[in-house]
């Protein structure tokens, strides 16, 4: 029997006051096995020790969203019976260590965490962030991730169909792994968590448990450090074709009244379904430990709570009903195991061959875990750079050619090919747009959605980067023609403990929360990943934005593409020429500094909902947000798309050219239209800023006398920068 001493407690990321709590709890010493179940439910991974304060500041209610934070995902209305189920979860630590597996098993968990609740996944996406192209580790990150999220998707027949892809020293040593996964359930067919009814059986399906991701919730809440490599072992292991299996002997049994309550095994394994389903129905637990099928011999009660082995799932059934089912896993050639009973006392009782070999209170174990005020330092505001400030460049061309070529702006086309964006034959909108949208099966309905955040305006001013990146997703939805109604979030930051670290994450909640507010786009569901940081240094704050809206109608779709010659080109919301923290400041000129362009909330809602009005009813096909890279880009990528040049001349001198052209305003969109006189006059009648300034046509994206360049060069620049990397 292992003795617990102080080395044993802090290996298993307790600290002296949280062991201090376990004794309390119990009213003795844990053994391993109890003092384990502990460490990976106390972990930041599990319990949001660290983050639940100001989690529970964010807006999460809205008349259309039928679930928010709390369960395995959320659930809005989408009309006629159906509802929408949604999440974004981070796999940061172990898509490092262990890239394709680290990758493959995120989409796999993020796959289980929609199913489990009755909702057959129709779209993946992802948001990755990687260090400098140049480093050396770079390349060999980006081919691992993205073969395992295709490896993963590919197999399960799900599309990936959207996501972000970014570049920045600041993630050498801990790269971004965040997949995000939407599905489609009937109303009337959901299904939760919480395990009732003492008596009840409690199964265990799927594959069997291995020694793979033993303590991977417990690494995944440390920072790294020089003998990080050598935590290969916690990484799981994903089989996408047994969860295939899974996916489709759940949806089969949800067709019948068997199921009470049911959870997939994800983060701390056996562990953390069982304490949260009891939890959540206020029961307890006997689990048999000789019942659980297992893949190697000689398992200890520990490693079978604790291993993150994949593609598992625990339910609890209605009494009688145990053959029904096991017909069903059985015809999948997936395991089956009566391996416990639900109780009514309120604890966790385990057994092995015949004796207890763990005793816990589950609710103050899963309820009452710590919850921390961690001390935090506002982040100082980062100065105002004026247009003055930032000299003209002497060749806009060059600049313009720069922008579409950087590791930002560049396609990554090189990824998304990769992916089956296509199988199940509902995309209608394809990754490289706006917003991706996914047709609701059998209807005229489209969801949209997308992945969006800025790091490094949070960087700059947590406050309005958290801001933004809401404000983003819900310009992207927009210019697809889509309603935005609720995000999930993937809140990626350093060590918590650091209070500068602290600082930036409630500057990014008090951002979110107020778009969030004042864009009727609750928060419900997401997820928080702390300690991305390597040797002491952290990457940028990155609260990526993962968000879900609905067109009526997917014939009344936009896209960013110019579509035919002799259309006006129209500039929607107001342009300063803000160049602060601007992809143009960093590329060009060579400067991380400034404050970010400010999000003017009311101007996003009114400029935002005018040009969804003007797609909805057929005005508009053609649209594109303003965001990295400003206008300038902007019309790049619209040329590019289309493979249509376009003339711009409606420059009014107010402003330089390269401010007007790269500047990072918010709440912007550009239009293409047959008469945009008239939209300009409705526009003006709705208190929009518009302006016509220029016509689609031509080879060349010109711009007055200062820029000409021919589309076919733009885009072969556009494409050339990833596949060159990784050549």
């Amino acid at each position: 029997m292992t003795e617990i001493t102080p080395k044993v407690i802090k290996d298993h990321g307790l600290s002296d006051a949280e062991y201090q709590t376990i004794l309390r709890i119990l009213g003795r010493e844990p053994n391993l096995t109890e003092l384990g179940i502990f460490s990976v439910m106390w972990s930041e991974h599990c319990s949001y020790k660290s983050s639940k304060k100001w989690l529970k500041t964010l807006p999460t209610k809205a008349p259309w969203v039928i679930c928010g934070p709390g369960e395995n995902a959320g659930i809005i209305d989408i009309g006629d019976g159906q509802a929408c189920i949604f999440k974004m979860e981070s796999h940061n630590h172990p898509s490092y260590i262990e890239p394709y597996q680290g990758a493959t098993t995120g989409v796999g968990g993020i796959l289980r965490d929609i199913f489990t609740m009755g909702a057959r996944p129709v779209a993946n996406l992802n948001a990755l962030h990687f260090g400098a192209p140049d480093h050396p580790k770079t390349r060999h990150l980006v081919s691992g991730v993205v073969a395992g999220i295709a490896g993963y998707g590919n197999c399960m027949g799900i599309p990936t169909v959207g996501g972000e892809c970014d570049f920045h020293p600041s993630y050498n040593g801990n790269i971004l792994v965040n997949a995000m996964t939407v599905g489609v359930a009937d109303t009337a067919k959901i299904f939760y968590s919480a395990a009732t009814g003492a008596g009840n059986p409690l199964v265990y399906v799927g594959s069997k448990t291995g020694r793979d991701g033993i303590h991977g919730a417990t690494m995944a809440s440390a920072e790294f450090n020089e003998d990080s490599e050598e935590k290969r072992p916690t990484v799981q292991v994903g089989d996408p074709f047994t969860e295939k299996l899974v996916l489709e002997a759940c949806l089969e049994l949800m067709q019948t009244d068997c199921i009470i309550a049911i959870q997939d095994m994800g983060a701390a394994g056996l562990t953390c379904s069982t304490f949260e389903m009891a939890s959540n129905g206020g029961v307890g637990v006997e689990l048999n430990l000789d019942k659980v099928p297992q893949r190697e011999t000689g398992m200890t009660p520990y490693e079978m709570m604790l291993s993150e082995s994949q593609e598992r799932m625990l339910m609890v059934l209605r009494p009688g009903t145990e053959e029904t089912a096991r017909r069903i896993f059985e015809k999948w050639e997936l395991e089956f195991s009566v391996c416990g009973v639900l109780t009514d006392t309120g604890r966790m009782v385990l057994t092995k061959d015949g004796k207890v070999v763990g005793d816990l209170p589950i609710d103050p174990l899963a309820k009452a875990s710590p919850e921390y005020d961690r001390p935090w330092t506002p982040s100082p505001k980062a100065p105002y750079v004026a247009v003055e400030d930032v000299k003209a460049p002497n060749d806009l061309g060059q600049v313009l050619k720069t922008l579409v070529g950087s590791p930002t702006i560049a396609s990554k086309r090189w990824i998304w090919e990769q992916y089956d964006h296509m199988v199940m034959g509902d995309t209608v909108q394809r990754p490289g747009g706006d917003a991706a949208v996914v047709r609701v099966h059998g209807t005229r309905k489209g969801l949209a959605m997308t992945s969006d955040c800025t790091p490094r305006y949070c960087q700059a001013d947590p406050f309005e980067g958290g801001k933004q990146a809401v404000a983003e997703a819900w310009r992207n939805i927009t210019a697809s023609g889509g309603l935005p109604l609720a995000i999930t979030d993937c809140m990626n930051f350093g060590n918590p403990e650091k209070p500068k670290i602290m600082g930036q994450f409630v500057g990014c909640i008090r951002g979110m929360s107020e778009a969030c507010l004042a864009l009727e786009f609750p928060v419900v569901s997401g997820n928080v990943s702390f300690y991305n940081e390597t040797q002491g240094e952290g990457i940028q704050p990155t609260p990526s934005i993962g968000g879900v809206g609905v067109l009526k109608d997917v014939a009344s779709m936009a896209t960013v593409a110019f579509r035919t010659a002799g259309q006006g080109i129209v500039l929607v919301g107001e342009t300063r020429g803000h160049l602060g923290s601007s992809l143009y400041l960093r590329t060009v000129e060579g400067r991380e500094e400034g404050a970010p362009p400010p999000v003017d909330l009311a101007a996003e809602r009114r400029n935002g909902d005018f040009v969804r009005d003007l797609i909805a009813n057929g005005l508009v096909k053609t649209c594109h947000d303003l965001a990295d890279g400003g206008l300038g880009v902007a019309l790049a990528e619209m040329c590019m798309a289309g493979g249509i040049g376009a003339t711009v001349y409606g420059h009014d001198g107010g402003l330089p050219l390269h401010a007007w052209l790269f500047g990072e305003d918010q709440a912007r969109y550009l239009v293409a239209v047959d008469n945009p006189e008239a939209m300009v006059a409705e526009a003006v009648r709705a208190g929009v800023p518009a302006a016509i300034i220029g016509v689609t046509g031509g080879d060349c994206l010109t711009v007055g006398e200062s820029l000409s360049i021919p589309v076919a060069e733009l885009r072969g620049i556009h494409e050339g920068w990833l596949p060159k990397l990784m050549a």
